[in-house]
Order: C-alpha cells, then sequence, then structure tokens
C-alpha cells in the first residue's frame, strides 16, 4: 500500500509521556527541510502493536518499526530509511512470531481518519460482494462455518445471535456495538475504535444485513474521547461514500449509524443495562429472556456484538469462513486480542490463535517476568475473571478452559502476576470495584457483595478465624445462582479462583496474621536493621506519627505501638535498613 506516497512513517508514543504529538511535528519538520513533504506521509495511529516501548515508528512499505526513538534519532531515521532505504539497526523492533494479526492487522498501518487507507486494504471489499452476490441468510451461514463466538466474554455463537435476530418479524430491528469497555486494564476495544474504526462499521453494516436492520448504534464511554472522535468521522466519511444510509452502494438495503455515549458504570456492559441506557433510562439490568435478540431496543429485536466481534466479520467475509475455522482450536475458532498487563516485560496489546497456551502467552510474547521475579499466577477476564496458578499455565486457552479453572476469557483482560502479589489483596481489589460498580437492583449482589468484601477485610486485617472462610464461600455461591446479571453471577470468580489455588495464603492470614508478600498493611511489622543503619536519622525526620525515637550515637528504634504502618521509613531509607515483615 503506498497511497500515492513513497513512504508512509506511522508515529506512536507507547509509554505514558503523551509526546506523540511532539514528534509529530519535529518529525514533520525534519522533513520538510530535507525536502521530503511530497514523498512522506507522517501519521499519528492509536495502536501500533506494542506498548511500554517509548516512541515507536513504523515505515511502510517495508514494514520497518524502531522502538524506544528519541529526538537525536529522527535525523537518523529520516536519512538513512527514507532516503537511503536502509534500516537503522540499533533501533530496530521484532514482533514475537507467535501472534497473529487478523483485527489488528491494519491497526497501526493504516491512518484511521482516511476512509482511502481503509479502502486500499479491502475496506468495505467484504460489503460490496456482499450486496452483490449475498443473501442474509448466506452471511449468517459464512459466519456459522467460521465458528466465530463473541469476543466479549461470554463466547455466545454469532451466527445464532444473528440467526434469532433475522427469524423474528419486526418493522424495525437494531444492531448495537458494545464499546462499553470497563474492566481495569483493559484497553482492546478502545484501541480498535482508534486505529481501525472503519472495520467496526462495516462489521455492523454487515450485521444490519444480516438481520434486517436498518439502525445502528455504538455505545462507548464518554471518556474515550479519541475513539469518539474516529468514530464520528468514520461515520461521515462512510456517508459522503455511500456506505451509510440510503440505497447503500446503490442496492435496495439501507443502514445508517449513530454513537450514544456512556457514563462510564461497568454494569452498562451488561446487554439489557447497555439497552436501558441508550433508551434515556438507568442502567439498570432486566430479567432475561426475552433475550434482546427478539425484544430489545425500544422492544424490537436488537443484536449487540462487541468491537472485537464485528471487526472480524468482514475479514471472515473476504477471506471466508472455513479460512478462520482453520485458526485456532478445536472448540474456539480464530484469534483473540489480549491487553497483556502486569508484572511482564513486554505489556501490550497482542493477538493471538485461540488455543495457545498461557505459559506461551507470558514467556514466549510477553518475554517473561520482571526483575527475576517467580510468576504466581495470571488473571484473565477482569473483576469477573479469575487468577489462574503457575502450574495450570500450559491450558491452552479456549472459552470451556479457562471455566473450567475458574476463570473466563471475559473481553480480553490478562494480568502477570508475581510472588511479592498477595492473593487475599487482588480478591478484594477486584471484588471492591464490583461492590462499587453493582448498580444495587438486586440483593444477592448489592448486600453479597458487600458481605463478602467484608470478610476480605477481616482476613487482610487479621481479624477473621477459620470458619469465616466457609461463610465467604456460602456467600460467593449464593450470589453467583441468585444474581440478576452477569456482575453479581460473577464477581465472585476472583475470590473462589484463589480461594481453590491459594487457600494457604487465606490461612496464614488467618493463623499466622502474616502476609507473605507483605501487602496487607495490618498484617505488617516495621523495624530497623541495626547492622545496616548508617544512623543518618532521614526515618525519623520522616515519620508522620513520632513512632521513631533515638539519636546518631545510640541508633534509633520503631515503637510499634505509634507505628501507623504508612510504610514512609522504608521509602526513605536509602541502606535498607528498614524491615518490613
Amino acid at each position: 500500500m503506498t497511497m500515492g506516497y513513497k513512504k508512509i512513517v506511522l508515529l506512536k508514543d507507547t509509554g505514558s509521556t503523551g509526546r506523540t504529538k511532539e514528534f509529530y511535528n519535529l518529525f514533520l519538520e525534519q522533513c520538510r527541510l530535507e525536502n521530503l513533504q511530497d514523498d512522506v506521509q507522517i501519521v499519528r495511529v492509536a495502536d501500533i502493536g506494542m506498548y511500554d516501548k517509548g516512541i515507536v515508528v513504523r515505515i511502510i512499505p517495508g514494514d520497518i518499526t524502531y522502538a524506544g526513538v528519541t529526538e537525536a534519532h529522527i535525523q537518523k531515521i529520516i536519512q538513512q530509511t527514507l532516503k537511503n532505504n536502509k534500516p537503522v539497526k540499533e533501533l530496530l523492533f521484532t514482533r514475537a512470531s507467535k501472534q497473529m494479526r487478523v483485527v489488528l492487522k491494519s491497526c497501526g498501518e493504516i491512518d484511521p481518519e482516511n476512509i482511502k487507507d481503509y479502502i486500499a486494504c479491502d475496506g468495505y471489499q467484504a460489503l460490496k460482494t456482499m450486496l452483490a452476490k449475498s443473501s442474509s441468510e448466506d452471511v449468517i451461514n459464512e459466519l456459522k462455518t467460521s465458528g466465530l463466538r463473541g469476543r466479549g466474554g461470554g463466547g455466545f455463537p454469532t451466527w445464532m445471535k444473528w440467526k434469532f435476530a433475522r427469524q423474528i418479524e419486526a418493522d424495525q430491528k437494531y444492531i448495537i456495538c458494545n464499546a462499553d469497555e470497563g474492566d481495569p486494564g483493559a484497553y482492546m476495544d478502545r484501541s480498535v475504535l482508534e486505529g481501525d474504526p472503519h472495520s467496526v462499521v462495516e462489521g455492523m453494516i454487515i450485521a444490519g444485513y444480516a438481520v434486517g436492520a436498518t439502525k445502528g448504534f455504538v455505545y462507548v464511554r464518554a471518556e474515550y474521547e479519541l475513539a469518539i472522535e474516529r468514530v464520528e468521522k468514520t461515520i461521515e466519511q462512510a456517508r459522503e461514500y455511500g456506505l451509510l444510509g440510503e440505497h447503500i452502494l446503490g442496492s435496495d438495503f439501507s443502514f445508517d449509524l449513530e454513537i450514544r455515549l456512556g457514563a462510564g458504570a461497568f454494569v452498562c456492559g451488561e446487554e439489557t443495562a447497555l439497552i436501558a441506557s441508550i433508551e434515556g433510562k438507568r442502567g439498570y439490568p432486566s430479567p432475561r429472556p426475552p433475550y434482546p435478540s427478539v425484544k430489545g431496543l425500544w422492544g424490537k429485536p436488537t443484536v449487540i456484538n462487541n468491537v472485537e466481534t464485528l471487526a472480524t466479520v468482514p475479514v471472515i467475509l473476504r477471506k471466508g469462513g472455513a479460512w478462520f475455522a482453520s485458526i485456532g482450536s478445536e472448540n474456539a475458532k480464530g484469534t483473540k486480542v489480549f491487553a497483556l498487563t502486569g508484572k511482564v516485560k513486554n505489556s501490550g496489546l497482542i493477538e493471538v490463535p485461540m488455543g495457545i497456551t498461557l505459559r506461551e502467552i507470558v514467556f514466549d510474547i510477553g518475554g517473561g517476568m520482571l526483575n527475576g521475579k517467580k510468576i504466581k499466577a495470571v488473571q484473565t477476564g477482569g473483576p469477573s475473571g479469575g487468577v489462574i496458578p503457575e502450574h495450570l499455565l500450559d491450558t491452552p486457552v479456549d472459552y470451556e478452559n479457562l471455566q473450567k479453572l475458574g476463570s473466563i476469557m471475559g473481553s480480553g483482560g490478562m494480568i502477570v502476576m508475581d510472588e511479592d502479589d498477595c492473593m487475599v489483596d487482588i480478591a478484594k481489589f477486584y471484588l471492591k470495584f464490583c461492590v462499587d460498580e453493582s448498580c444495587g437492583k438486586c440483593a444477592p449482589c448489592r448486600i453479597g457483595g458487600f458481605q463478602m468484601l467484608g470478610y476480605l477485610n477481616k482476613i487482610s486485617e487479621g481479624k477473621a478465624g477459620e470458619d469465616d472462610i466457609e461463610l465467604l464461600e456460602r456467600i460467593c455461591n449464593a450470589s453467583k445462582k441468585a444474581s440478576l446479571c452477569g456482575l453479581g453471577q460473577t464477581s465472585p470468580n476472583p475470590v473462589l479462583s484463589t480461594l481453590k489455588y491459594f487457600r494457604e495464603e487465606y490461612l496464614e492470614h488467618i493463623r499466622d496474621r502474616k502476609c507473605r508478600a507483605r501487602k496487607c498493611v495490618d498484617l505488617l511489622t516495621y523495624h530497623i536493621g541495626q547492622e545496616k543503619c548508617k544512623r543518618c536519622s532521614i526515618c525519623m525526620r520522616n515519620c508522620p506519627v513520632n513512632a521513631i525515637s533515638g539519636d546518631k550515637q545510640q541508633g534509633f528504634l520503631i515503637d510499634v505501638n505509634k507505628c501507623v504502618k504508612c510504610g514512609k521509613c522504608f521509602d526513605v531509607c536509602k541502606f535498607d535498613a528498614i524491615i518490613r515483615e
């Protein structure tokens, strides 16, 4: 793809400095000074396939990727690569080979704000071919052949959801893109909307054709400003090109889209709560059945798919369902996008074939553990997921396997944990999130979640007895069975999975009043190791409650009765003399 340019330079700040715009301007200015403005196009992209690599520059054609680029490298890149087609070897970055980019293929490869770039990469070709040659039944059958299942967490067969909606007679049907991505550490859907929004729009148009819908809504969080801006531009451009609106590409099919902004309520990721929010109501879930595909938005048949699912549809129609089904495992076809984060060297957005093992993801793609620490577990599925211990990391990743282990696929969050992570603290973190995000409509979630969190607090404070574990498990199981929606039904997963695989840590907290990871503050004690202490008095000068006494002649001591365990002394000591146990 050259798009009429000799070279295309794609820029992304994969760290947290927010310098993409600054580097864009520097690159642009240097290209002008070298009279390359007519031969080079500089593009800021939302995703470039890696994170925590500083400024990343990709040059196409040629797919040369540089990581850790600084201002001093700009001139060298221009002279060697843009002018003479030679790589700057010390900056070269090679992506892990076990990845397979299907959904993310164009992210970081095209200008997401330019429809011509998307079209040049076979964009809207699936839509054009479908309108010319395929019936709605043909489309659904192709999805059935592909084996595509919902990538939002539930894993329901996409073709079946579409077929249910197509079979219902109604004067109006709707397609909804669920972009309400609220899991902590998850940014898969947002990255696709920012990096390749046309793929999602094309998927929604195809879905509309398949089920007989003429209207669609993209439901996205209001704080995702760049994603919203790019989806709005995408919709405008698609209308200009006759790809949205009346009689698309001269056919009898009409379909249009609107954006609806969510206020960031986690529960609105649930289908019926999302529908209520679009209708202008409070985001409360409703009992099912009837399911949205039968009675959804304003009582009409409605298909709801997440961003990743919809972005996969055009690729399946272009390359065929059999091609997609050839990727992955027997029970889970295709690829899955994960946000790999935590105590791993190469964190970032990855896309892998279904059936790959967790160990391959962590060590072959993630590069292994940070700081030489030992891996302890991997948490998948966000607040609704579970913790999988190290000895089970050779499990192939698919919907059923993760469920058997007490976790879920979820939308794709994957957090790697090491020996410094406390499993009680991890369970408490996720459960607190669910308690804060509960809509409060049903008692098992509203009351049960609060009670579960109370028991976890007792355990982490050293105030619990062994019988509290049994009570905690009983409440977890009741919440799973009786809660109205998926939030309450799955919120006990982090608790139950940590109890299943790390029960000895819970018992340590209760019996020994000890946290082996030193994360539960109430179970810690601080004292000064005299053999390392240099008697500089910095600990005493920084103690907020005057719990440290002594002098430079006699040495210093911490009064455990006064100590509030804030950790300030531990943080300021330069000689590792503060011992935390």
